[in-house]
C-alpha cells in the first residue's frame, strides 16, 4: 500500500489497472490505509471533539461511517448516537447512503443489524447506533451514549455545503 501511495499518478494509475477485482474491493475496504490524515481521527490520546471542516467530496461522510463502525465493532455494548439535521437525513445519508455506516460494514463484510423502523443499527456484539435530529432536540434528553456522531445541516440555511 504504501507504494501506491508514494507513487506518481501515473505510476497509481498502472498499479490499480493491474489489481484484480477482489483486490480493488479489499483496497475500498481499507479506509485508514488510503484516506487523508484530516479524515482519520486524531492520534493524541483523550480527545473529545473531532471536527472536521471541509468541502463537499472531501469524504467526511465516509470518515464519520468508518470511525461509528470501528468504535461499535471494537467495543462490546458502546452505545452511539447519530445526530443529523432531520432523522431522513440522517438516515438516507449517514446508515443508507454509498458512504454511509452500513456500505462500510459490507465493504469490511461485517454484519450490522439495521432495524429502519426504529432508526437503530445492531453489531453482532451487542453495541448499538441510534438515529437523533436536530430538530428534535429533546429526543437526546434521556439515553446515555458513548460516543456521538453528528452531521451538519444540508448547507441550505447558510449556503455552505455538509
Amino acid at each position: 500500500m504504501l507504494a501506491l501511495v508514494n507513487a506518481s499518478p501515473e505510476d497509481q494509475w498502472r498499479i490499480l489497472c493491474s489489481m484484480s477485482a477482489a483486490d480493488l474491493l479489499a483496497l475500498d475496504a481499507d479506509f485508514e490505509a488510503w484516506a487523508h490524515e484530516a479524515q482519520l481521527p486524531p492520534k493524541k490520546e483523550g480527545w473529545r471533539t473531532w471536527l472536521m471542516m471541509a468541502g463537499r467530496g472531501f469524504g467526511k461522510t465516509r470518515a464519520g461511517a468508518e470511525w461509528v463502525e470501528k468504535i461499535a465493532r471494537s467495543r462490546p455494548g458502546v452505545r452511539i448516537a447519530l445526530v443529523g439535521a432531520t432523522i431522513d437525513e440522517a438516515r438516507r445519508v449517514m446508515v443508507e447512503g454509498v458512504s454511509g455506516v452500513l456500505s462500510v460494514a459490507k465493504r469490511r463484510r461485517h454484519r450490522v443489524k439495521w432495524e429502519p423502523s426504529i432508526g437503530r443499527l445492531t453489531w453482532p456484539n451487542g453495541s448499538q447506533a441510534q438515529l437523533f435530529s436536530g430538530d428534535n432536540p429533546d429526543g437526546l434528553r434521556g439515553p446515555e451514549h458513548d460516543f456521538v456522531w453528528g452531521a451538519p445541516d444540508s448547507g441550505c440555511r447558510s449556503g455552505g455545503s455538509s
